[in-house]
């Protein structure tokens, strides 16, 4: 237990490589939430092929039970860094969630770009 960083290289349709890390805080490495994380954020970065790195926290929240489950992901992208984080009551429910937040965060963000 404790933090364990895990780094994953997804390449894109051009070749560039989008860096994934993800680290357990304070939890047990999981080899299927990993599989899990990665193929979500390779779908993002096929679509959009300037993201650089995706850094990636699993822990557990504050809840008496213990049930509450938190992914908290930053992409590195053109401009300012993209952040979501989700609790559910499950880690693939949470990365769901924080993924579905980054997609809305970069449609807004390739809109920008196109617009300049």
């Amino acid at each position: 237990m404790g933090e364990c960083p895990r780094t994953f290289d997804v390449v894109t349709k051009i070749s560039i490589p989008m860096q994934i890390h993800i680290q357990y805080l304070k939890l047990d490495v999981s080899e299927t939430l990993d599989q899990f994380t990665t193929k979500k954020l390779r779908k993002l970065a096929e679509k959009y092929d300037w993201l650089i790195r995706a850094e990636v926290w699993f822990k557990k929240g504050q809840d008496k039970g213990g049930t509450d489950s938190i992914c908290e992901i930053e992409l590195s992208a053109p401009g300012p860094r993209l952040f979501a984080s989700s609790t559910e009551a499950h880690f693939e429910a949470a990365v769901k969630e924080s993924v579905a937040d980054l997609e809305r965060q970069l449609k807004k963000r390739k809109a920008q770009l196109t617009a300049h």
